[in-house]
């Protein structure tokens, strides 16, 4: 199982989805469908990014000075009252850094695929951000890397599967960030990361059904 199918199906998977959904008015299913897209896109793109030595290092100092994990201690205090601006400003710093000029591209793509609209989409990635970077700082702490060859390596088992799937993965995730709004190749993606789509999966295991 992947890292990320873990993450999806855990208490905190939950916690996002439902701090997501009342953040932007969304309904939780349609919420959980853009954050189960978005998940491997970030992580592929993060991937990416790792695969540069000084994207690898930025990443690191990042996750060593401020998203080491520490804001999935209590998450009920990120969303309470509504996402402060401050986190929503580091939100989109995250998403700046990570997708870069590639930020409309994914939006698009996973509005097209989800049938929810950008801005909603965009709320959902700008809260989300910061989760995840703190789930990958609680990653990089227990499992003691330090080195961008085993951030990058940590990156790609997160998503699962063998090298070549990988691979592919990777290929496909890359074609997205530099090409058009393709919802298709977010199907494809997160199909292959996070397996088929079986009546009342992941879905449901996000609502605990």
């Amino acid at each position: 199982m992947s890292g990320i199918t873990d993450l999806l199906n855990s208490d905190l998977g939950r916690q996002l989805v439902h701090g997501a959904s009342k953040e932007t008015q969304q309904p939780e299913n349609k919420t959980a469908e853009v954050v189960k897209l978005a998940l491997p896109l970030l992580m592929g793109a993060m991937k990416r990014n790792a695969s540069d030595p000084r994207g690898a290092e930025r990443l690191l100092e990042a996750l060593d000075k401020k998203h080491d994990g520490s804001v999935l201690d209590n998450l009920s205090t990120f969303f309470e009252g509504g996402v402060n601006d401050e986190q929503k400003i580091d939100g989109l710093g995250i998403l700046g850094h990570v997708l870069g000029g590639s930020q409309d591209n994914v939006v698009g793509a996973l509005s097209k695929k989800s049938g929810m609209d950008s801005n909603s989409v965009m709320q959902i990635l700008q809260v989300a951000a910061p989760i995840i970077l703190g789930y990958l700082g609680r990653q990089k702490r227990q499992k003691q890397i330090s080195s961008p060859n085993a951030l990058e390596g940590l990156l790609g088992g997160l998503m699962g599967g063998g090298n070549r799937q990988q691979r592919k993965q990777q290929s496909l995730i890359e074609a997205l960030l530099d090409g058009d709004n393709d919802g298709s190749v977010v199907d494809d993606i997160a199909g292959m990361v996070l397996g088929g789509k079986k009546k009342g999966g992941l879905l449901g295991n996000l609502f605990g059904r």
